[in-house]
């Protein structure tokens, strides 16, 4: 499903127009990316899951081809973590 199809059938089930479904949509995913990228701060949604920030710490890898090493610094990486009830809900239907 693609943002679009979202857009469209929270529209249609909400009554309302797309252009606002669309703002708020962009909103929420804005407040998301500033959340993790800039206060390095989880974002819980009761129900659903939480995008929290994963820290990779530095470490050494092997370029195989040239054989030489190279160090890969510690950085930070968004994840998303499901709620119980949708871990439940989704092995259910499976």
């Amino acid at each position: 499903m693609t943002k679009a199809e979202i857009i469209t059938a929270i529209a249609q089930k909400t009554g309302i127009g797309k252009p606002e479904v669309s703002a708020t949509i962009e909103a929420l995913m804005e407040e998301i990316r500033n959340s993790l990228a800039v206060n390095k701060e989880n974002v819980y949604l009761r129900g659903f899951g939480s995008f929290i920030v994963k820290h990779r710490a530095q470490k050494t890898a092997r370029n195989i081809s040239k054989n030489t090493t190279l160090v890969i610094e510690a950085h930070d990486l968004p994840a998303f973590k499901p709620c119980k009830s949708f871990i439940e809900k989704m092995s259910n239907n499976g």
